[in-house]
């Protein structure tokens, strides 16, 4: 995760405020706050902080490093591309989330996301994947709302407690569920041969998320896919 580290105290006798969950704070507010502040993950959603608990390993970290696993293979094998965990991404003025991970076409290539001089992403990712605790977490209420307002073609959550798995794609400004084929496989509108194998991923059978993930590498539209990104 991308974390401010707390500065030393003001010597114009101005104290920052704490950085709390429930503030309504402009971004360059929050963003001020936050870099003073000891909090370690903060997001700014739609005006609105919220501060990060503790997570939990089988809540949240073994399907982080799932999902990441899956994404980091592919982007590995697809040159054009990047994929990133828990980055800064300023949306818009009331928008900066820190999605799980993101992965994205390179600004070289066409991709819609830039790296601002201080080193933050800027714009919006191609792909953006959330683990939501559960169904009634911010990732499917406001967090999507300010993505989809935003333009990223498509979201994966995962709700952990339900243990059930939700991509949407942007259709005419509108997130859309992505279908899964007769093959039990979801497959990118934006990532040609990033294949996703639902049901293994739930049973964390990797094994088979990763040979499902191989197929679509292999394919004809994942080989153009790559042709067309390179310069």
């Amino acid at each position: 995760m991308t974390t401010y580290h707390a500065g030393s105290a003001p010597t114009t006798g101005v104290t920052t405020a704490p950085l709390e969950s429930g503030d309504r704070l402009t971004r360059p507010e929050f963003e001020r706050r936050y870099k003073n502040s000891t909090v370690k993950k903060a997001e700014l959603i739609e005006g609105v902080v919220y501060v990060a608990s503790p997570l939990r390993f089988q809540q949240h970290a073994e399907p982080h490093s799932r999902l990441n696993t899956w994404i980091g293979t592919y982007a590995a094998l697809t040159p054009g591309t990047r994929s990133g965990i828990e980055p800064t991404v300023r949306l818009d003025l009331d928008n900066e989330p820190q999605p799980d991970i993101v992965l994205l076409i390179d600004a070289a290539a066409g991709g819609q996301a830039r790296l601002s001089p201080d080193g933050y992403l800027e714009g919006t990712p191609e792909l953006v994947i959330e683990i939501a605790a559960s169904s009634a977490a911010i990732d499917l209420g406001d967090k999507k709302q300010a993505y989809r307002r935003n333009g990223v073609p498509e979201y994966l959550v995962w709700q952990v407690y339900e243990n059930r798995l939700d991509w949407f794609y942007l259709v005419d400004g509108d997130y859309q569920p992505l279908p899964t084929d007769a093959d039990g496989l979801m497959r990118s509108t934006i990532f040609p041969g990033l294949w996703l194998t639902v049901t293994a991923l739930l049973q964390g059978n990797m094994g088979l998320v990763l040979a499902g993930l191989q197929a679509g590498i292999q394919s004809a539209e994942h080989q153009q896919f790559v042709a067309s990104l390179q310069p």
